[in-house]
Formats: structure tokens, sequence, C-alpha cells
């Protein structure tokens, strides 16, 4: 018996549509996002079963947006609306995530002697190195656009500059 995908037939529409493309499982902004949901939820979970639940909000709401722009990216929505810069947001996501789960993982470690927090406490500093790394890259990113953006249009300074001399007259 043939399998449908390799006689070229269109996959049948189900929970496969809703999977993201392999491509971008495969890229390295696919990976960091698939790293930051699955450790935010495996915190997520640690702290629900620790002494310190009043920490669980900050890994939940990371595990939201993470899973939020990794389909968002899989999906090209931000390809869609250009209205939000997706590399800024982004960023700002992963600069706040790393100093949160920094902060709230050592104060796990340090203050709660369950296992639970500990764990909860180790896996916030895995994440804490992961989002580091998601935001040094889309702080790469980030700067690569700002010089492009700078460079685009020489006569967009030109004429401010011929308005700011004639001010000065």
């Amino acid at each position: 018996m043939e399998d449908p995908e390799s006689a070229g037939a269109p996959a049948a529409p189900g929970l496969s549509s809703l999977l993201p493309p392999r491509e971008f499982l495969r890229s390295r902004k696919g990976q960091l996002l698939l790293a930051e949901s699955v450790l935010s939820f495996i915190i997520f979970i640690c702290y629900i079963a620790s002494l310190a639940a009043s920490f669980m909000m900050a890994p939940l709401l990371e595990f939201l947006l993470a899973l939020f722009l990794f389909f968002a990216y899989a999906s090209k929505l931000n390809e869609k609306f250009k209205g939000v810069y997706w590399p800024l947001a982004d960023f700002l996501r992963c600069v706040t995530a790393a100093i949160i789960y920094f902060a709230i993982s050592i104060a796990a470690v340090s203050k709660y002697s369950d296992g639970a927090s500990k764990a909860a406490g180790v896996f916030g500093f895995a994440a804490t190195i992961v989002f580091a790394i998601d935001f040094y890259i889309t702080f790469n990113d980030l700067v690569t656009f700002l010089k492009q953006g700078s460079s685009d249009s020489p006569e967009g300074r030109k004429t401010e500059d011929e308005d700011s001399d004639s001010d000065s007259d």
C-alpha cells in the first residue's frame, strides 16, 4: 500500500494541519521558541507542586507568550501584520523573561527547601540562559534592521537638514 504523502496527494485536513512546518521547527527561532515553551511549562508545573506556588504566574504567562509567538512565526502572522514590529516585541519579551526567571529562580532555590521549588529554580536558571540566547540573537537582528533603516532614506535626512538650516537663518 502506498503512503499518501509520497504519492503527491495533499494531506488530509485534521490535527496535522495545526502542526508548524518542519522548516520552522528546524530553524533557530523555532527551536528557541519551542525550548522556551517547554521550559516555561515545566517550571509552571514545578511551581504548582511546590511551596513556592506564588511564583507560578510568571512561567504561565511566559509559556502562553512563547506559545503564541511560536505559532505566530510558524503561521507567518508576522508577515501579515506589519503594524507590529515583531522583533522588538520578541526582544522585550525575552529580556523581561530572562530577568524575571533569574530573580524567581534565586528566590525559589534560596528560600524554599522542598524538591519541587529546587527543581523549578534549576529549570528557571536553564530558562534564563535560553531566553538570554534568544534576546542576544534578536538584539543582533534589531541592530541590523536599525542600520538598514537609517541608511535607506538619505533624501529624508537631506530635507530635514535643509529645514533645520532654514530655521536657523
